[in-house]
């Protein structure tokens, strides 16, 4: 039997150590509940081109799956919208979760792997927290993460992240994203 205490995702073993050493010396904690931490990751994923061909919502949420490591759940239309051809409980495109060491790993392979391989990359925006400590960010094509195969994509489709932390302050979420090394531009 595998013990599952053996493996423990690398950036959450770096949270453990220094970061949290290092955000209870820059904003003074005095208890460890208080430091904030990750809660979850939302990655989203919208597909205009569902009106006109429900399969490549299917692709986008396996592409996401794959991504993610964890199925994608397809998101349907709320209301009918007769401008943009949309029926009510239609497919429009999909999103993910991820909580514990899935959202570590996850972040990890974003920040090492991902970043990097964006064409013309400076880093990302440091002013895009919603005020209550957590961070979204877009990315254009979702082909720069290993996991998909470029030769097999039909459609370069873009993903909207959002990480969410239990950070009262932007100031803090902030500070806590650059422990984990998120590359901001400002």
């Amino acid at each position: 039997m595998l013990d599952a205490t053996a493996y423990v995702p690398r950036l959450k073993a770096h949270y453990r150590g220094p970061v949290r050493e290092a955000l209870t010396a820059e904003f003074g904690y005095r208890n460890p509940m208080m430091i904030p931490k990750l809660e979850k990751i939302v990655i989203n994923m919208g597909v205009g081109e569902a009106v006109k061909d429900t399969k490549k919502v299917k692709a986008a949420a396996e592409d996401l799956s794959k991504i993610a490591g964890q199925k994608a759940v397809v998101t349907k239309a709320k209301k009918s919208v007769a401008g943009f051809r949309v029926r009510e409980h239609m497919p429009l495109g999909c999103k993910v979760t991820l909580r514990g060491d899935r959202m570590y790993e996850f972040l990890d392979r974003l920040i090492t792997i991902a970043l990097p391989r964006v064409r013309d990359f400076r880093g990302v925006k440091g002013t895009a927290f919603d005020g209550r400590g957590n961070y979204a960010m877009g990315l254009k094509e979702h082909i720069v993460f290993p996991e998909i195969e470029f030769d097999k994509v039909d459609e370069i489709l873009g993903m909207d992240i959002i990480i969410c932390t239990t950070a009262k302050t932007d100031a803090e979420a902030k500070a806590l994203l650059k422990q984990f090394n998120m590359p901001f531009a400002n």
